[in-house]
Protein backbone atom coordinates (compact mmCIF):
# COMPACT_ATOMS: atom_id res chain seq x y z
CA UNK A 1 0.00 0.00 0.00
CA UNK A 2 2.61 2.48 0.56
CA UNK A 3 4.49 1.86 -2.65
CA UNK A 4 0.90 3.52 -4.01
CA UNK A 5 0.74 5.91 -2.39
CA UNK A 6 4.49 6.90 -3.17
CA UNK A 7 3.94 5.99 -6.40
CA UNK A 8 0.75 8.83 -6.07
CA UNK A 9 2.31 11.35 -4.55
CA UNK A 10 5.27 11.73 -7.48
CA UNK A 11 2.83 11.58 -10.09
CA UNK A 12 0.82 14.77 -8.64
CA UNK A 13 4.42 16.37 -8.27
CA UNK A 14 4.93 15.92 -11.63
CA UNK A 15 1.72 17.13 -12.96
CA UNK A 16 1.98 19.93 -10.65
CA UNK A 17 5.35 20.45 -12.15
CA UNK A 18 4.21 20.66 -15.69
CA UNK A 19 1.46 23.07 -14.62
CA UNK A 20 4.20 25.44 -13.11
CA UNK A 21 5.95 25.29 -16.69
CA UNK A 22 2.94 26.29 -18.49
CA UNK A 23 1.79 29.16 -16.15
CA UNK A 24 5.72 30.32 -16.79
CA UNK A 25 4.99 30.11 -20.55
CA UNK A 26 2.04 31.98 -20.39
CA UNK A 27 3.27 34.84 -18.09
CA UNK A 28 6.46 35.21 -20.01
CA UNK A 29 3.84 34.95 -23.39
CA UNK A 30 1.94 38.22 -21.29
CA UNK A 31 5.07 39.94 -20.71
CA UNK A 32 5.63 40.29 -24.41
CA UNK A 33 2.14 40.62 -25.57
CA UNK A 34 0.18 42.21 -22.84
CA UNK A 35 -0.29 46.40 -23.26
CA UNK A 36 0.77 48.28 -20.61
CA UNK A 37 2.90 48.01 -17.27
CA UNK A 38 -0.21 47.23 -15.10
CA UNK A 39 -1.27 43.98 -16.88
CA UNK A 40 2.06 42.74 -17.67
CA UNK A 41 3.15 43.12 -13.77
CA UNK A 42 -0.26 41.29 -13.51
CA UNK A 43 1.45 38.46 -16.09
CA UNK A 44 4.63 38.19 -13.61
CA UNK A 45 2.73 37.79 -11.01
CA UNK A 46 0.70 34.59 -12.11
CA UNK A 47 4.30 33.61 -13.89
CA UNK A 48 5.86 34.07 -9.77
CA UNK A 49 2.88 32.09 -8.23
CA UNK A 50 1.48 29.60 -10.98
CA UNK A 51 5.67 28.93 -12.20
CA UNK A 52 7.37 28.99 -8.77
CA UNK A 53 4.66 28.08 -5.96
CA UNK A 54 2.67 25.66 -7.78
CA UNK A 55 5.84 23.74 -9.08
CA UNK A 56 7.62 23.84 -4.91
CA UNK A 57 4.71 21.92 -4.30
CA UNK A 58 5.28 19.73 -6.61
CA UNK A 59 8.73 19.02 -5.63
CA UNK A 60 7.34 18.75 -2.02
CA UNK A 61 4.97 15.91 -3.26
CA UNK A 62 7.99 14.47 -5.47
CA UNK A 63 10.34 14.08 -2.46
CA UNK A 64 7.89 12.80 -0.08
CA UNK A 65 7.03 10.17 -2.28
CA UNK A 66 10.63 9.43 -3.80
CA UNK A 67 12.59 6.31 -2.64
CA UNK A 68 15.69 7.58 -4.03
CA UNK A 69 16.03 10.63 -1.70
CA UNK A 70 15.28 8.17 0.97
CA UNK A 71 17.58 9.87 3.62
CA UNK A 72 16.92 13.78 2.96
CA UNK A 73 13.90 13.48 2.05
CA UNK A 74 12.18 15.21 4.65
CA UNK A 75 14.48 18.45 4.47
CA UNK A 76 13.87 18.56 0.46
CA UNK A 77 9.99 18.65 1.42
CA UNK A 78 10.42 20.77 3.78
CA UNK A 79 12.16 23.13 2.28
CA UNK A 80 10.45 23.15 -0.75
CA UNK A 81 7.59 23.86 1.29
CA UNK A 82 8.77 26.79 3.02
CA UNK A 83 10.33 28.17 0.10
CA UNK A 84 6.75 27.58 -1.54
CA UNK A 85 4.65 29.51 1.50
CA UNK A 86 7.33 32.25 1.17
CA UNK A 87 7.00 32.69 -1.76
CA UNK A 88 2.90 32.74 -1.83
CA UNK A 89 3.29 35.48 0.93
CA UNK A 90 5.72 38.01 -0.37
CA UNK A 91 4.62 37.54 -4.35
CA UNK A 92 1.96 39.47 -4.30
CA UNK A 93 2.73 42.11 -1.52
CA UNK A 94 5.90 42.79 -3.51
CA UNK A 95 3.74 43.46 -7.26
CA UNK A 96 1.45 45.36 -4.96
CA UNK A 97 3.87 47.69 -3.72
CA UNK A 98 5.13 47.79 -7.42
CA UNK A 99 1.86 48.56 -8.66
CA UNK A 100 1.28 51.42 -6.27
CA UNK A 101 4.98 52.58 -6.32
CA UNK A 102 3.93 53.19 -10.35
CA UNK A 103 1.10 54.49 -9.79
CA UNK A 104 1.95 56.91 -7.01
CA UNK A 105 4.97 58.13 -9.12
CA UNK A 106 3.03 58.56 -12.34
CA UNK A 107 5.53 56.71 -14.69
CA UNK A 108 3.03 54.37 -15.68
CA UNK A 109 0.03 55.63 -17.84
CA UNK A 110 -3.53 53.78 -18.03
CA UNK A 111 -5.47 55.07 -21.07
CA UNK A 112 -8.79 54.72 -21.04
CA UNK A 113 -9.26 54.39 -17.25
CA UNK A 114 -12.36 53.39 -16.38
CA UNK A 115 -12.05 53.77 -12.37
CA UNK A 116 -9.26 55.28 -10.34
CA UNK A 117 -9.97 55.38 -6.81
CA UNK A 118 -6.03 56.72 -5.75
CA UNK A 119 -6.65 59.53 -8.18
CA UNK A 120 -9.80 60.35 -6.61
CA UNK A 121 -8.33 60.31 -3.16
CA UNK A 122 -5.63 62.28 -4.23
CA UNK A 123 -7.76 64.68 -5.75
CA UNK A 124 -10.06 65.18 -2.48
CA UNK A 125 -6.91 65.66 -0.64
CA UNK A 126 -7.37 62.24 1.79
CA UNK A 127 -3.90 61.13 0.67
CA UNK A 128 -0.90 62.60 -0.57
Amino acid sequence: MSKMIDWTLVIIGEILVIIGAICDLLGAIGMLRFPNFFVRLHALTVGSIGGAFVPLIGVTLIALGSEFLDPYRWYVAGASFVAAIILLILSPAGSHAIARAAHKSKVAKVYPKVVDKLEEDREKGEIK
